[in-house]
């Protein structure tokens, strides 16, 4: 049994050694309590992937939820990097800290280590799991995984229905004892519709130290209710802790799933010219099932190809005036927008400005544009005229678009040299693109709003 175990030990050796080309370990702390190890691959695809190791925030789980997986990921030709992160003991900063600057570092070096930026996920397993979906959710752009693998994970930050002590050492007795910081980084409460990436869960039924009906399902759920791209394989046994190990009854079933779910990933190309899609409910995408995915940022996507990069910053109900009932100016999309560093932004903000609480501030619409404007440094501006209002829903008054929106953008457009698209004329005549509200453009309507929009930018 040792000789047939020594032999496994070096036939793994020597596999890992033919498909990686690099293994090298880094400080991210200068005490070196925190180790970024890391497995470059051969021949690189331009993804990677940081690795959070679970343990319940009390121990390191790196070895079957760490190291074990760089052999299989680099011979997808995926570089790997496992973050060996301080352990909180209440004070969640150290762990997040320690992830976040090891996507820094990737990110920092993409170019030196085959890697296209744009294409940087994150795997965590059981605790780690819950540490990368936090990274996922509350994290700034540039700190942002592009997408999230999530094993068995804690979600809950609840003890009552989560795994107490990853609650406890991740928050601390007395962040256990906040029912506001349990509910924000119970992390199912922070997913935001389009900014939090794409995201897998894989569990198995019959877990029983972190229940997947109150934690990775619940994840699950709020991504799906946001219109946001989530799968989940749920395995009928392998209890809990299974990780890469070949010892998991599903172990090739699951790696041929996640396979598949990381070739099928839309990845942009690392010189993508970057689009990005800012507006109210009519960007968002409301009354559109599935918006990041059918809503008119993602059918421009596919109408322009993939020498462009579309994103969705639209969020319902905001107002260009910064005296709007909900100023579009104060949302995290709009500092994610300006965070992307568009080469292209779509404009289309206007149509909530014309209720009676907001256009009172009318005399303010064409500075706050301005500023928006300014705010996107250079990048083409392309200025959206709001769709027609075919009924007075929410109080959004068509007479206001057309005699007070309208001849504001045309000024700004005119006096910048900027390119106005001119929605409301060419969609004037089509109701039945327009759902029963007469506000929001159903399928064909953003059908006709992408092939409009991609008509200018070409």
């Amino acid at each position: 049994m040792k000789r047939w175990m020594l032999f496994g030990l070096l036939l793994v050796g020597m596999t890992a050694q033919a498909q990686t080309a690099r293994k090298f370990t880094l400080d991210l702390t200068d005490d070196g309590k925190a180790q970024m190890v890391c497995f470059l691959p051969e021949t690189p695809s331009g993804k990677a992937i940081v690795g959070v190791p679970g343990g319940g925030y009390s121990v390191l789980s790196n070895g079957h939820e760490g190291y074990l997986a760089s052999d299989w990921l680099n011979q997808q030709g995926i570089a790997y990097f496992v973050v060996n992160y301080r352990l909180p003991n209440g004070d969640r900063t150290l762990p997040m800290g320690d992830v976040w600057k090891g996507i820094r570092i990737v990110r920092d070096s993409a170019v030196v280590w085959g890697i296209n930026p744009h294409d940087v996920g994150i795997m965590g397993f059981s605790a780690g799991g819950h540490l990368a979906s936090v990274i996922s959710t509350h994290s700034e752009f540039d700190l942002r995984p592009d997408f999230t693998i999530l094993f068995y994970p804690v979600i809950s930050m609840d003890e009552r229905v989560s795994h107490k002590w990853s609650c406890v050492n991740f928050l601390g007795e007395e962040g256990q004892k906040n029912p506001d910081l349990v509910r924000d980084f119970s992390t199912m409460n922070a997913v935001r519709r389009h900014l939090t990436p794409p995201a897998i869960v894989i569990t198995a039924s019959d877990d029983r130290l972190v229940p997947f009906v109150t934690n990775g399902l619940e994840y699950y759920k709020a991504m799906r209710n946001a219109g946001n791209e989530c799968t989940m394989h749920v395995y009928p046994t392998g209890d809990h802790g299974f990780g890469f190990g070949p010892w998991f009854k599903y172990h090739d079933l699951l790696l041929e799933d996640l396979g598949n779910w990381l070739k099928n990933l839309q990845t942009p190309k690392p010189d993508a010219i970057r689009v990005a899609c800012i507006g109210n409910s009519i960007t968002d995408g409301h009354g559109i099932e599935m918006a990041s995915q059918y809503g008119y940022p993602a059918l421009l996507q596919k109408t322009l190809g993939d020498g462009y990069w579309v994103k969705n910053f639209g969020v319902s109900g905001r107002t260009m005036l910064n005296k709007g009932d909900v100023a579009y100016m104060n949302e995290q999309a709009w500092r994610d927008a300006q965070a992307f560093k568009p080469d292209i932004a779509i404009i289309k903000l206007g149509t909530n400005d014309t209720k009676p609480q907001n256009w009172k501030h009318s005399a303010e619409f064409k500075q706050d544009l301005e500023q928006m404007i300014k705010a996107l440094g250079n990048a083409k501006i392309f200025l959206c005229t709001p769709i027609p209002a075919f009924k007075d829903s929410w109080n959004i008054n068509d007479s206001i678009i057309v005699n007070g929106v309208i001849p504001i953008q045309k000024e700004v457009a005119r006096q910048h040299g900027f390119k106005l698209i001119d929605l409301h004329t060419l969609m004037l005549n089509d109701e039945e693109l327009i759902q029963p509200d007469g506000i929001h453009p159903n399928e064909k309507g953003v059908a006709k709003m992408a092939e409009i929009i991609a008509a200018a930018i070409k």
